[in-house]
């Protein structure tokens, strides 16, 4: 059995992966949250034969979480705990960009689309909304805009008179109230964000690109773009078994 474990500014994931690549077990709980005392309760809920543990690896945007993670498994288990930009990624894939400041859930999600026929730009909306152009087996870049959530928290806390909205699909896009408002001017202008970056990233290139998608609001947005899209929530775990498969 594998443990493999995605640790992201608001949510933090951790799988509990079969030899044959096979999810078995999965946990989903907020990052901030994580202690000691929690963990134990936590793992409480995989029921793992320590002993039967043949890898365990982390793609981690939160260091100072990763490490207490890797404490707490160093006490269970004797087997390393490793993260994703530890290993040798550059036998899997080439890198354009500044590797040290790419984030290695962004490499993974990269690693786990790369062949050597299409390229693609994947689009996540997480605590930032995150766009990754992969060009065949090469990482080129990306962009990194304000997250749809943090954004919508920052309006509400800074504005008196804005209440905190969830954010809906809306057809008009004038609207007729404080709340119809927000989310026209949220839904709409991120999907004019959405475009508007695909194409200028298409202009650039001069290349074609198959859109993915994944994260929060990725099911919000996947019909309401112009750009044709594919939406993918298994990016990152599938990413971190091909990944796992450098660990010896």
């Amino acid at each position: 059995m594998y443990i493999l474990g995605d640790i992201g500014n608001t949510e933090t994931k951790i799988f509990l992966i079969s030899i044959n690549n096979k999810i078995i077990r999965k946990l989903i709980f907020t990052t901030k949250d994580i202690n000691q005392n929690k963990l134990d309760k936590l793992f409480v809920y995989f029921k793992i034969d320590y002993k039967r543990l043949k890898k365990i690896l982390f793609c981690s945007v939160v260091p100072k979480s990763f490490n207490m993670i890797k404490k707490f498994l160093s006490k269970k288990t004797k087997i390393k705990c490793h993260e994703v930009k530890d290993l040798n990624l550059k036998s899997l894939i080439r890198v354009k960009a500044n590797y040290k400041q790419v984030g290695s859930d962004r490499l993974t999600n990269a690693i786990s689309l790369m062949n050597n026929k299409n390229n693609f730009i994947i689009l996540d909306f997480g605590t930032a909304t995150t766009f990754d152009v992969l060009i065949k087996n090469t990482y080129v870049g990306g962009i990194i805009a304000p997250g749809v959530r943090l954004s919508l928290n920052t309006l509400s806390d800074r504005a008196t008179l804005i209440p905190k909205i969830d954010l809906k699909m809306i057809k008009n896009v004038i609207g007729n109230n404080t709340i119809s408002a927000v989310r026209s001017g949220f839904f709409w202008g991120y999907a004019g964000l959405i475009d508007n970056i695909i194409n200028l990233i298409k202009k650039e290139t001069r290349k074609s690109f198959k859109i993915i998608i994944t994260g929060g609001f990725s099911n919000l947005f996947k019909n309401s773009i112009k750009t044709k899209v594919n939406h993918n929530k298994d990016i990152t775990i599938n990413g971190l078994i091909k990944i796992s498969k450098l660990i010896k």
